[in-house]
């Protein structure tokens, strides 16, 4: 080896301002409760399962709240990501004014608090801070906020072929944004499910007509899990999915013998009924493969309602599958959005 090739060999790929660059732009970061407990990265797929309803959607939106929010203006911190969001919505039922309710909210909270910490709240403050006379009092910046409605990008598809030309579209679309100056941050598919029945049954039809793998249920899959490999592998992304779940009991036995500790342990029968099966999975083996992180959510049994006020609010129980973890996060609903409790 001469030394004119010994020195391309040593010479480095990239200085250390881009390595430093690439790095912290592709760090871990953490979401809001009850998303909270494992860190993020670019390339990871994130399946949220469970059945309808049980705010699954209400969930994506927070997430998606905590990503368009800056992290700072105007010496407030908001605690945000300050990127776009891609919002592929596959039943239809997407409610935007939630999304502005939630985010206005957000915005007030913070407001008043002088920081993004909002959900750390005491019950009690929260019930002074929802009062009608504050609420008269207090204000949000309108210009903040139409800057983050700006970076929610919403899609809505009827059909599988419909959500693979969004899918074969999206890689442009980043680009376009990304020559603005804004980074994509999340991409959203709510509902991964929606159009499973009507495959299913095009792929039966298909045999009928010899045209199997055009229609077939485990083809369309495969197809959109290769879109989204392609658009993870240029361009930093983190993949939040929902998915309805079938055959599941209500209230399973199961959690009734868990505790609500990030410190339990499992022993015995506890520990092999915890390794069973929670749901019915019927999305292809492709998909299975795809999916980095599983979540699954259920009524909770341990405590079905709760009253606040004058509302009578649903709780929910949150539990990570893969990785899995010892704890189960339980949350309620209401007009501010996700709420943990104890």
């Amino acid at each position: 080896m001469g030394e004119d090739e010994a020195r391309s060999w040593i010479r480095g790929d990239e200085t250390a301002k881009q390595m430093l660059s690439r790095v912290l732009k592709d760090r871990a970061f953490m979401l809001l409760p009850p998303l909270h407990r494992v860190p993020l990265r670019a390339g990871n797929v994130v399946e949220i399962t469970g059945a309808s309803p049980s705010a699954k959607t209400q969930i994506l939106i927070q997430a998606a709240i905590s990503c368009i929010l800056p992290k700072t203006w105007n010496g407030i911190h908001y605690g945000g990501l300050g990127k776009l969001v891609l919002f592929l919505d596959l039943d239809c039922r997407f409610d935007v004014l939630r999304l502005s309710q939630m985010l206005k909210h957000r915005l007030l909270q913070a407001n008043r608090l002088g920081n993004g910490a909002w959900w750390q709240l005491e019950e009690s403050n929260v019930k002074s801070c929802k009062s009608a006379q504050e609420k008269s009092h207090t204000v949000f910046d309108e210009e903040l906020y139409v800057s983050c409605m700006k970076r929610f990008l919403y899609v809505r598809c009827y059909d599988s072929l419909e959500l693979l030309s969004s899918l074969k579209t999206l890689d442009y679309r980043i680009r376009q944004q990304e020559a603005c100056g804004s980074q994509v941050g999340v991409l959203m598919i709510d509902s991964i499910g929606a159009f499973h029945w009507t495959d299913r049954l095009s792929s039966s039809l298909a045999l009928e007509t010899h045209n199997r793998k055009s229609l077939s249920l485990t083809n369309v899959v495969e197809t959109i899990v290769q879109e989204l490999k392609k658009l993870l592998q240029v361009h930093s992304l983190v993949v939040l999915t929902t998915k309805a779940t079938i055959y599941e009991e209500k209230y399973p036995a199961l959690e009734n013998n868990r505790k609500f500790s990030s410190n339990d342990d499992y022993s015995g029968n506890a520990a092999i009924k915890a390794q069973q099966p929670l749901i019915r999975e019927f999305m292809p083996s492709s998909w299975q493969a795809f999916v980095t992180h599983k979540i699954i959510i259920r009524k909770s049994a341990d405590l079905q309602s709760l009253q606040t006020g004058q509302q009578n609010l649903s709780a929910y129980s949150l539990e990570w599958l893969q990785p899995q973890l010892s704890s189960i996060d339980r949350f309620i609903v209401d007009d501010s959005g996700i709420v943990t409790v104890s």
